[in-house]
C-alpha cells in the first residue's frame, strides 16, 4: 500500500522591513537613553538662569501655538476626507480614510495616557537650571523627582508624529502626496521637539520617544495585523 504524502507547509513569515527597521529604531532610543546625552544637550542649551527661549515669540507663538492650530486644522482635513469622501480625496477607500482617523487618535491617546502617568518632569524644573529638582531617568519608574511630572514623552510633537500614518493611507491612491505627507510630519516633528527642547520644556528623548511611539502604533496597525492574520491562514 503506498503511503500518503507528507501535507504541504506554508512557508514561514518573514518580519516586514518596517518591524526591522522599528526595532533597530528602538535600540538607538535605548543607547540614547543609557548615555545620558539628554543632560549634555540641555546643558548647552540652558544655564542656572533658565532658558533664553522659553519666553521668545518664536517658539511660544510660532511653535508652541501655531504648531496646535496646524495640528488641528490636518485633523479637520482627514474628518472632511471622511465626511465627503467624493469631494476630498476621491482615490482612497473607505477603510483607509477611516484607518487613517483612527490611527491619528490613537496615536494622540497613547502619548496622551503616558504623560498622564509620568513622574517625568520638565528640563525648566530642574535645579541647575533655576528649578527646584534634581533629575531622574524615565526608567526609574515609582521614583519621582520632586516636580510635577507628566512631561514624557512629547505631547508636542505628537502633533505632528500622530499623522505618520496618513503616508500609509495615501501611498496606494497618492503616492507623490504620500511621500510629501510623510517628509512634511517628519519635519514639523523635529521643528515641534526643537522648539520644546530651546524652551526647556522637553528632553531630546522625549521628541524621539515620541516619534517611535507613533511609528509602533502604525506599524502595528497596518502592517502587523496583516502579518499575523496571514501566518494563522497558513497554519
Amino acid at each position: 500500500m503506498q503511503s500518503r504524502p507528507p501535507p504541504l507547509r506554508a512557508p514561514a513569515a518573514r518580519l516586514p522591513v518596517a518591524v526591522w527597521a522599528l526595532l533597530l529604531g528602538l535600540a538607538a532610543l535605548l543607547a540614547w537613553d543609557a548615555s545620558g546625552l539628554d543632560l549634555q544637550v540641555m546643558r548647552h542649551v540652558g544655564s542656572a538662569a533658565g532658558f533664553a527661549w522659553r519666553e521668545s515669540w518664536f517658539t511660544t507663538l510660532l511653535i508652541h501655538q501655531g504648531g496646535r492650530l496646524l495640528s488641528w486644522a490636518a485633523i479637520g482635513c482627514i474628518l472632511l476626507a471622511n465626511l465627503w469622501p467624493r469631494q476630498v480625496l476621491p482615490g482612497l477607500t473607505r477603510r483607509e480614510r477611516l484607518g487613517w482617523l483612527l490611527i491619528t487618535l490613537l496615536c494622540l491617546a497613547v502619548v496622551s495616557v503616558i504623560k498622564r502617568f509620568s513622574l517625568t518632569s520638565c528640563p525648566w524644573d530642574l535645579a541647575e537650571f533655576g528649578g527646584t529638582v534634581q533629575y531622574v531617568s524615565h526608567w526609574a519608574f515609582g521614583l519621582t523627582d520632586g516636580g510635577g511630572g507628566h512631561c514624557f514623552p512629547s505631547g508636542h510633537a505628537s502633533a505632528a508624529f500622530a499623522f505618520l500614518c496618513g503616508a500609509w493611507m495615501l501611498a496606494r491612491a497618492y503616492p507623490r502626496l504620500a511621500r510629501a505627507w510623510l517628509a512634511g510630519v517628519i519635519c514639523l516633528g523635529l521643528v515641534y521637539g526643537v522648539g520644546q527642547m530651546l524652551r526647556g520644556a522637553h528632553y531630546p528623548s522625549h521628541t524621539m520617544w515620541t516619534a517611535w511611539i507613533c511609528w509602533a502604533l502604525t506599524v502595528a496597525v497596518v502592517q502587523i495585523q496583516p502579518w499575523v492574520l496571514s501566518r494563522r491562514a497558513a497554519a
